[in-house]
């Protein structure tokens, strides 16, 4: 598994001129499953994420994770995390697991974070046309593969 997560001020999804959810202080969530992983991977990412220090303490420091700040996820399944550009100038998604073994795990990975933080999290639909608007909040951009464990 592979996510872009962003810190926000806000952010949501919205399907066909409707906004399906919504969140302030926290993480958007940009997720990309392959066909190997696993529910390890989906335990691991989710402890990461929910345990990262990336949130500013009363100083000013990024010392604080997501459970600390009691803050807000956004989980959006994104594919093209996978997208191979190694040959020409159309990226390949072959890399990215098909629907049968991505959503399972998707919805795995979101109930996983809500266990971890202890509250509901907001999703985008998995598969649809999604417009993701976001105030990034730093800017504070971290990419994490489960596969490197970095």
């Amino acid at each position: 598994m592979k996510v872009v997560i962003q810190r926000v001020s806000k952010a949501s999804v919205t399907i066909e001129g409707n906004k399906v959810a919504s969140i302030n202080n926290g993480l958007l969530i940009l997720l990309g499953i392959i066909d190997e992983d696993t529910n390890e991977d989906v335990s691991w990412l989710s402890n990461k994420i929910t345990n990262l220090r990336i949130f500013n303490d009363e100083n000013g420091v990024m010392n604080q994770s997501l459970k600390d700040v009691h803050g807000d996820a956004l989980v959006v399944s994104q594919f093209t995390l996978y997208a191979s550009t190694k040959k020409g100038n159309r990226p390949s998604y072959i890399k990215a697991a098909k629907p049968e073994v991505a959503i399972p795990l998707y919805e795995t990975f979101v109930k996983q974070i809500e266990t971890d933080l202890g509250k509901p999290v907001q999703t985008g639909e998995f598969g649809a046309d999604m417009k993701v608007e976001l105030l990034n909040d730093g800017p504070v951009t971290i990419i994490i593969d489960s596969k490197l464990k970095e």
